[in-house]
């Protein structure tokens, strides 16, 4: 299984109007980082995300699901920048929030307290179950 995080500031493209695209969805286009986009490479259909609000708030707030796989990002000029299309799947009942997050023992190793400039990450198996049982999610969508 793999699993992910998805960075944005909410005032630039915020988990509400990536509802707002439906099943749809949205190109997750703009990344200029090797090491996102190479993440972004590695993702498969189904593969479920955090989307996490940077900046403002700096929490986790929704989990979205890679609905298209890297393809070239319409934004760039370099056909070097790639990107991969997501759709929200479920909202966080409790969002937590950076802190909490380095505040926790279990969650020390995750790239987002060792590298939070990093815009596109990935999460263990064993992130992503526990942060979704601390935001109210004891069933949580899971990537194939």
């Amino acid at each position: 299984m793999a699993y992910w995080l998805f960075k944005s500031e909410p005032d630039a493209f915020s988990w509400d109007q990536l509802k707002s695209k439906g099943e749809k969805g949205q190109e997750w286009d703009g990344v200029r980082n090797y090491a996102a986009r190479n993440n972004m490479r590695a993702m498969k259909i189904g593969d479920k995300g955090f989307f996490y609000h940077s900046n403002e708030g700096r929490e986790i707030v929704g989990i979205a699901e890679v609905s298209a796989l890297a393809h070239p990002d319409s934004t760039a000029d370099n056909p070097t920048w790639e990107c991969v299309d997501i759709r929200a799947v479920a909202d966080i009942p409790k969002p937590i929030d950076l802190d909490a997050i380095k505040a926790d023992p279990r969650l020390a190793e995750m790239i987002l307290v060792k590298n939070s400039r990093l815009s596109v990450q990935p999460v263990t198996d064993e992130e992503y179950i526990y942060i979704c049982k601390l935001c109210g999610l004891d069933d949580p969508p899971r990537s194939p």
